[in-house]
């Protein structure tokens, strides 16, 4: 409860005539989600100092500064509307951060004709950033044009208060009632103006700012619901938790539609590799983000696979019981139906029709088509005249992420020319069929001659040289499961087990397995960030028993440096498998499925003395490496540029 009222004048920071904030063209300002403020058109270029205080920011573009007084107020001081994309031309610094200043001090001054010629309104605002914690009103005193200097309004604020929290909540509240905390930090980023983009993972918003200096960090760290605020890799992430995900819709409610600001570096690649990297980082984003809802699932499947490989392995159950094929059920249907789940969470990234993607994943995993593409007399059929080659898309990622990025252009075109009564009937189904028809006719057809032509080199070489060929195939199978290609290997393992009772190169794909878990092992070993911890001990379980999407979805790809790491050291242990000639007898690998590797004519001999040698060396190499030079918990912080932007911390 307030027991006295403390006064302070605020001066004019440019001559001009005052405004209300409400009547600026700026929503932040005008609904005062920075703070209770005060406008000023300006008539001359000189900027003043509005109170006394230190210098806590200056923008890099040197359209704002925040100011602090003794007593703990603090202002933000905004030259002009937008003006971050000016670049700080129309702009001369004075002052730095940490240095004190006097009310009335010149502190920069602003080319007013300039910043009104490049299209831009030339308001100059001071705003009270920390005025609902401080319970401040500001009252306007000038009622005409007034010179720098002069004053301009009264700030009062109790000198004892309520607890900020509570100040800080009924304003927001007020402001947007579904979600009071993302009032607060669209605000408190500098408003919808400085936001260039925004994304989220699994605990944290990760924003693009055009001037990160402009957010006010302090606040956000002291408002409820909100555990930590992390500035890295060109983000500035605000650490959420558990809620993130409703947080995260109310903010882009908020802002309203983001697109890039050409006058911005970034917005645009450099050279034509920055490009092709830039490209397939949004790419792997998008996968990574689509997969991050069902990892937890998908680790857990893995396991249970692993779990039942050991079993049929050991002959403690048969694999044709009733208990083998609920339980094979059980941890099969995630990946077998796995296009439909990403259909809806690649959906809700791009934000398309989740139904419809839902559609689409169905018929790529349609009965009768996987049957007809799992026969040679009839996987090659034509389509309105169109050679096309079916392709099993079960457990596949990368066709329904590109069907979901097409979405968003197939659904806008459909929307603008199918006529508003017809589309809930007619854009649904014409979507389905253009994406669908997509990526049967098209992708998947491209997949295999691409697919085939990598599993025909790799079978040249092996023939060629076993070690070179492990050492290109634990290379790149990694890489290859994430495009969607590894299918053309895998038939190539079944076939040599069924045809001869082994396979050389089923053997070198166990190997790949085992890095990738070793890599999520050593993060779990090393991280301090209990979420990842948890999640990277399920996905080297998973890896170690076969299945390697969440380790590779989850964290590897996410921390780049993670999976470069295991795939140089499963291409050495692909060598090491290849030269020592270890064999493989059974479609099973990685660490649960040692059986494989025994062989029962002869039981226990070198062949299964080369799996400990070739795994084990692979797992202790390659935890070694990420442990010691691959990860730290700051990489939790700086997420891969994919990743996406999608990081786990």
């Amino acid at each position: 409860m307030a027991t006295d009222l403390a006064n302070l004048t605020l001066l004019a920071p440019v001559t001009g005539r005052p405004e209300p904030v409400s009547a600026l063209h700026d929503p932040v300002f005008a609904n005062g989600l920075m703070g209770p403020g005060v406008a000023m058109e300006p008539t001359a270029d000189q900027v003043v100092a509005p109170v006394s205080g230190e210098i806590t920011m200056v923008a890099a573009t040197k359209h704002a500064f925040g100011i602090r007084t003794a007593d703990g107020l603090e202002l933000l001081l905004h030259l002009g509307i937008d003006t971050v994309g000016l670049a700080g031309r129309p702009f001369t610094v004075t002052v730095n951060v940490g240095q004190h200043v006097t009310a009335g001090q010149p502190v920069a001054t602003m080319a007013v004709a300039a910043i009104q010629q490049a299209g831009k309104a030339a308001s100059v605002i001071v705003a009270i950033t920390n005025g609902q914690a401080q319970a401040a009103k500001l009252f306007v005193t000038a009622t005409t044009t007034v010179a720098a200097g002069e004053a301009l309004a009264v700030v009062t604020r109790p000198l004892v208060t309520t607890s900020s929290a509570d100040n800080i909540s009924a304003p927001l509240a007020a402001a947007n009632p579904d979600q009071p905390l993302a009032a607060t930090i669209v605000a408190a980023v500098g408003g919808a103006p400085n936001v260039q983009s925004v994304v989220h993972c699994m605990t944290r918003l990760r924003f693009k700012l055009k001037d990160s200096a402009v957010a006010q960090t302090a606040r956000l760290k002291a408002t409820d619901g909100i555990i930590d605020v992390v500035q890295a890799a060109n983000q500035y992430q605000v650490v959420i938790g558990a809620a993130v995900n409703d947080v995260y819709d109310a903010v882009v409610k908020l802002l309203g539609p983001r697109k890039p600001d050409p006058a911005r570096p970034e917005a645009r690649p450099q050279t034509v590799v920055a490009g092709l990297k830039r490209g397939l980082g949004n790419v792997i984003g998008v996968m990574t983000a689509s997969m991050v809802p069902v990892i937890g699932i998908l680790a857990g499947s893995g396991i249970l696979k692993g779990i039942l490989a050991a079993l049929t392995g050991f002959h403690v159950l048969d694999a044709v019981s009733g208990t083998y094929m609920v339980l094979n059920a059980l941890a099969d249907a995630v990946f077998y139906f796995l296009p439909i789940i990403l259909g809806i969470t690649a959906a809700k990234k791009m934000a398309v029709d989740p139904i419809v993607m839902a559609v689409v994943g169905a018929v790529l995993v349609y009965p009768s088509l996987i049957s007809a593409a799992q026969r040679a007399t009839t996987a090659d059929i034509t389509v309105f005249g169109l050679p096309t080659h079916l392709v099993n898309y079960s457990a596949s990622v990368f066709p329904i992420i590109v069907a979901a990025w097409l979405a968003k252009y197939v659904e806008r075109y459909l929307k603008k020319w199918v006529p508003v009564a017809l589309r809930s009937v007619l854009v649904p189904i014409l979507e389905v069929m253009v994406l669908g028809l997509v990526v049967l006719v098209g992708i998947g057809p491209l997949i295999t001659v691409i697919s085939r032509g990598i599993a025909n080199g790799i079978m040249a070489v092996y023939n060629l040289s076993p070690a070179l060929s492990g050492l290109i195939i634990g290379g790149v199978y990694q890489t290859m499961v994430i495009f969607g290609l590894h299918w053309s290997l895998v038939p190539i393992a079944i076939n040599d087990i069924a045809m001869n009772g082994h396979s050389y190169l089923n053997a070198i794909l166990s190997v790949t397995m085992v890095a990738q878990g070793g890599a999520v092992l050593a993060v779990f070993l090393k991280t301090r960030h209990q979420k990842l911890k948890n999640l990277s001990l399920a996905a080297a379980i998973s890896a170690f028993c076969g299945v390697t999407e969440p380790a590779l979805y989850g964290v590897n790809l996410k921390y780049k440096r993670l999976f470069v790491i295991a795939s140089v050291v499963s291409a050495l242990g692909g060598m090491l498998t290849g030269l020592l000639r270890v064999d493989n007898f059974a479609m099973s690998g990685a660490l649960v499925g040692f059986p494989a590797f025994i062989n029962q004519k002869v039981g226990i001999d070198a062949n299964f003395y080369g799996y400990l040698i070739t795994h084990y060396g692979t797992l202790v190499l390659t935890t070694a490496a990420v442990y010691l030079f691959g990860f730290s918990d700051r990489l939790v912080e700086q997420p891969a540029e994919s990743a996406t932007e999608s990081g786990n911390g």
